[in-house]
């Protein structure tokens, strides 16, 4: 029987507790991203547990985004975010269906830099600890649409660090996972209006002080921890926000 769960502490519930058991197996890469996991009835019986509790854990993981349930087919780990596409959040000229496209993305500069209070904080590292910032833009149709700023721990990223960013790929989301073994879990956006500066605006062809959307980007690991910090920015009169409610 598999010992590798422990005993349930005070505060949280049985199925809670297999459930970070399962998680750190992941993490540990006993299962990799896109494998299929045992089924459900063989991970109760190797830890002693009803099958009910077992789902009642996997539920958790799929709630998180760890796992993903297939109808007939079993539960997989997660392959992560692929893209979390900012182009929701905007209609550009000539775009049909911006949404569905994949801009072509330029690296503006790239350096290492001290992290400041707000993103040691974030990351969860020490004082004076480094980070890689990433200036990009983002181009729909050989226009500029989306100006970022990127911001990555180190020695995390320390892979992208001396790379040559000619070769970096539109989508960054499986880039961090092939070079860096970063799997994105899961982003968080916050969206609010802001004016570009000089030298923004002219990045995508605007007017100073031109009215654009800023999308401040949290993105986490399958560990639960952030691991990047971007900040978007477009034109806001080609913002566009769609809710559905029941």
């Amino acid at each position: 029987m598999t010992t590798l769960f422990k005993t349930h502490s005070l505060g949280q519930s049985r199925y809670g507790n297999l459930a970070t058991a399962l998680r750190d197996r992941i993490l540990q890469g006993e299962w990799v991203p896109g494998e299929v996991i045992p089924a459900e009835s063989a991970l109760a019986q190797s830890y002693g547990v009803a099958l009910g509790t077992i789902r009642q854990a996997l539920s958790l993981l799929v709630q998180d985004g760890v796992l993903q349930r297939r109808h007939g087919k079993g539960t997989f780990v997660s392959k992560g975010v692929d893209g979390a596409s900012m182009m929701r959040f905007f209609r550009f000229r000539g775009t049909d269906d911006a949404a569905s496209m994949t801009p072509h993305s330029q690296i503006l500069g790239s350096r290492l830099r001290s992290a400041s209070v707000q993103e040691t904080q974030a990351f969860g590292m020490a004082k004076g600890a480094q980070v890689l910032q990433i200036e990009r833009l983002r181009s729909l149709e050989s226009e500029p649409c989306l100006l970022e700023t990127i911001v990555l721990p180190l020695p995390l990223f320390g892979a992208l660090a001396d790379a040559d960013t000619d070769g970096w790929d539109d989508l960054l989301y499986p880039m961090y996972q092939q070079r860096c073994g970063v799997v994105i879990q899961k982003t968080q956006d916050s969206l609010s209006f802001s004016q570009l500066n000089a030298r923004q605006a002219k990045r995508l062809k605007l007017a100073a002080s031109h009215p654009c959307v800023l999308v401040e980007r949290q993105a986490f690991d399958m560990a639960g921890r952030c691991v990047e910090l971007r900040t978007t920015r477009g034109d806001a009169f080609s913002f566009k926000y769609t809710a559905q409610v029941q």
